[in-house]
């Protein structure tokens, strides 16, 4: 069978809908690719105007870097914004929609996948690499909050990604299966949740449909914890909300986590050759995902970056107050995909 490497049969929004301005530095089309499952996924290609620089080797190729997270976002909010940005200071970018979520395809809807979202990183190079006008040996990706961990994932299995950024990091596969903090890491609360979600494959056949999880809270509790009120400020208000977006709305496929109890998503971080930073705010929550994944990269290429007072979500769209290193992201991947 022949591979397709382009697909139709997805209806994408052709109207500016993000939730940032539009830059007037750079080239935006829509793109469509499909991943090694046969899931067709959508993104938008950002590409440097002329004469608005180039991060290529002046043979009219670029530097390329393929965008995703956060998780539970769509590509019109953090990672458009990454991409976009990144785009102006002269990568050929993308952003894409994981698997089963925003304009891409997959049924059922709103499931996520340690192995499927991976190769959904991999199948981003695979597009970046077909086009003419990137350099096949100049491939980064960058990873927001669940995909940070998935991007660090890619990088160990795919010896093409030659740059690895992982922004305000999740390990999805630790959280998942030791709760928030590790204060669920034990095999009695791991076999409450399998059951739980078993008993909810039960419910979801019989009646021949998905149950939602439920996003980001529409009401925040009066208990609700600080990182709780940060989410709900970034998806739920004017700031980040997109009709799109899991968090913003119905949340993810009650099971769709059970495959994430029984994966280590870090398990050959320590084997990757190729350059990782990880960027964190110092108040972030998740601060200890990214902090623990740095302790297991080897080598003098990867670096740790800490942007003093910020939060977790302060590095989706940079909280109003620059919170994003965009400098020191840029001076990284010229450094590494030279």
């Amino acid at each position: 069978m022949a591979i397709a490497t382009m697909a139709s049969g997805l209806e994408l929004t052709q109207a500016w809908d993000k939730t940032f301005p539009k830059s007037d530095k750079v080239e935006h089309a829509k793109a469509t690719f499909r991943n090694r499952f046969g899931i067709t996924l959508a993104a938008d290609v950002y590409k440097p105007k002329a004469g608005n620089g180039e991060s290529g080797t002046g043979n009219g190729k670029f530097a390329a870097i393929a965008v995703s997270g956060p998780f539970g976002a769509v590509k019109e909010q953090s990672s458009g914004l990454y991409a976009q940005t990144l785009a102006e200071r002269g990568f050929l970018t993308i952003a894409f929609d994981p698997s089963y979520t925003g304009e891409s395809g997959g049924e059922p809807r709103y499931v996520a996948s340690p192995d499927i979202n991976t190769e959904d990183f991999q199948a981003a190079v695979d597009y970046l690499i077909s086009r003419d006008d990137v350099d096949d040996d100049k491939i980064g990706i960058l990873g927001i909050c669940g995909w940070g961990g998935l991007a660090i994932n890619a990088a160990a299995v795919d010896t093409r990604v030659k740059a690895t950024v992982a922004a305000t990091m999740y390990d999805m596969t630790r959280v998942t299966a030791n709760g928030y903090f590790d204060k669920e890491d034990s095999p009695a609360a791991r076999k409450a949740k399998k059951e739980a979600m078993n008993a909810q494959r039960i419910k979801d056949f019989k009646s021949g449909m998905y149950e939602l999880g439920g996003g980001v809270p529409d009401k925040l509790p009066g208990d609700a914890p600080q990182f709780v009120k940060d989410y709900y400020a970034y998806y739920k208000t004017s700031r980040g909300y997109h009709k799109r977006s899991l968090n913003s709305n119905g949340g993810w496929n009650k099971t769709s986590f059970l495959s994430f109890i029984n994966a280590k998503l870090l398990a050959y971080a320590g084997e990757i050759d190729n350059a990782v930073m990880i960027v964190h705010g110092e108040k972030a929550h998740s601060r200890y995902f990214g902090e623990t994944a740095f302790r297991m990269l080897a080598g003098a290429n990867k670096e740790l970056v800490i942007i003093p007072g910020a939060s977790h979500c302060d590095l989706y769209d940079g909280g109003g107050k620059g919170a994003i290193p965009f400098d020191r992201i840029e001076a990284f991947y010229r450094k590494n995909l030279k």
